[in-house]
This record gives C-alpha cells, structure tokens and sequence, in this order.
C-alpha cells in the first residue's frame, strides 16, 4: 500500500476535500494534493504520527516498508522453443516493488524467439509465480521432461495444449497418458515480462 493509495481510499471513504484533510492533519493543501497524486511519497515524523491516527494505518511503518528494497532471484533459462534442458543456477537479482514482490517468486531468462508475438523475446526476463494450475490460455513455464518451455498453455479435450506465439513453431498437444509419462508439469505462471535491451 503507498501513501496515495491510503490518502485517496481515506478521502472517498470519509467523502473529504482536500482542504477538509488540510484541516484535520495540519498542513497546507498543496501537500494534501500532492500526497493524492503521488507527487509526494514522503511525510515528517510527527504529521505521519497524527495521520496515521485518522487514516488507521500506520504511516511511519508502511513508508519503512515502502521504501524498502526487494528481490527475487534470477533462476536458469527458459526455452521459447523446444531442445533446451532446463537449468537452475542462481544468476542473480533483480529489484521488484513490494507489491511486485508479493505477486511472484522468480525470473527466468528467455531464450529463443517462440514467444515473440506475446511480446517475449530472447534474453527478455520473465517474472514468475510458482503455481501447478493455471487459467486456460494463460501463458505459463512448463516443464516437459527435464525441458523448460514458455507456452501459451490450453486445455481441450482432455489434451494439454501448448502453443506458441509465433507461427513458426508447432502446437504440441499432450495426452493425459503423456502427461503422465513424460510429465508435463506447469512449474509457474507468467505474471509479466522485463524486456531486456542490448547494447
């Protein structure tokens, strides 16, 4: 939760202007407005003190954790195609937003050129959640044997569908059996791509 988001669901809630929470905190109504529109994500220990005790949250303790620093680590590749083991080395880190944080659990780099059409490239990152079910259609890592992919991921008639985004590869279709035996395994769901730029 950030500030603009507490200022603004305590305004509509209590149906205050801008200069009604002036009044209450004890500032001036520039940095009321500011504080709704996020132009400021900062306030003096002592006027947090006393919002916190209008608004019901603790503003002191949730700039801290706003300010905070997160990050999720950078595991292994993952194919946008087909023929590539999957890895799992650490290569680092990224920094994600808390709310970031919350939403995931991993990234994986992209390798390959299956996904261009969902916007996945080559050496793109992919933030991950950890999940064993997913929404049909939803773009997810699969794991098929010992191989990572990144897939659009469907379910028809009782086959596990995996399509790709670009019209050069083949949709691979996976029979209950197949699942099974090879298996086929949704490790994560994609929740959104960091394009990477070269150079």
């Amino acid at each position: 939760m950030t500030l603009q988001e507490v200022m603004l669901a305590f305004k509509n809630k209590n149906h205050y202007t801008i200069d009604d929470i002036a009044n209450l905190v004890g500032v001036n109504r520039g940095t009321v407005s500011r504080w709704c529109t996020g132009e400021i994500t900062s306030v003096r220990y002592d006027t947090a003190e006393k919002l916190s005790q209008y608004v019901g949250v603790d503003v002191n303790a949730m700039l801290r954790d706003e300010r905070a620093k997160y990050y999720r680590p950078v595991v292994g590749t993952v194919k946008a195609g087909y023929g590539l083991d999957a890895e799992e080395i650490i290569e680092g880190y990224e920094e994600v937003s808390k709310k970031e944080y919350d939403q995931g659990d991993f990234f994986l780099r992209v390798s390959g050129d299956s996904m261009i059409n969902a916007r996945i490239c080559d050496g793109d990152l992919l933030y991950v959640k950890k999940c064993n079910t997913i929404d049909n259609g939803s773009i997810a890592v699969v794991l098929v044997g010992n191989e990572a992919t990144v897939k659009r991921v469907y379910f028809k008639d009782n086959l596990v569908i995996l399509e790709a985004a670009n019209p050069l590869y083949e949709t691979h279709f996976y029979t209950p059996q197949e699942v099974e035996d090879l298996p086929v395994q949704i490790i994560g769901k994609v929740v959104y791509t960091k394009i990477m730029v070269n150079g």
